[in-house]
């Protein structure tokens, strides 16, 4: 097998298919790593701890995920319930680092 993954259509072993879902996990943690980085910077700019949390924003943020979903052919149920937790850990993550900010 090669470094480069084959596309899952292109696929004719299960090892070529665990490959591909490994290679993609490692550039979907890099994302959400990046995604926490701006945690770190909405900490740093918001200027009160009550507006960590903002419920229209969550339900927009969850909302245009699944949008994207059903633009992709993704079942748009799934991404919105792990929209939901990865907002919800988002919101805890930066409640702490405001917290950690201003000590």
């Amino acid at each position: 097998m090669t470094e480069e993954r084959v596309k899952p259509a292109a696929c004719e072993t299960m090892a070529e298919v665990r490959y591909g879902i490994d290679r993609l996990d490692e550039q979907i943690v890099a994302l959400i790593g990046e995604r926490f980085r701006y945690m770190d910077a909405a900490a740093r700019i918001k200027p009160h701890r009550d507006t960590v949390r903002v419920e229209w924003r969550k339900a927009q943020v969850i909302e245009n995920a699944r949008s994207h979903a059903r633009a992709a052919s993704v079942p748009d149920e799934v991404i919105g319930d792990i929209y939901e937790r990865l907002v919800e850990g988002s919101i805890a993550y930066e409640f702490d680092r405001f917290d950690e900010l201003r000590g």
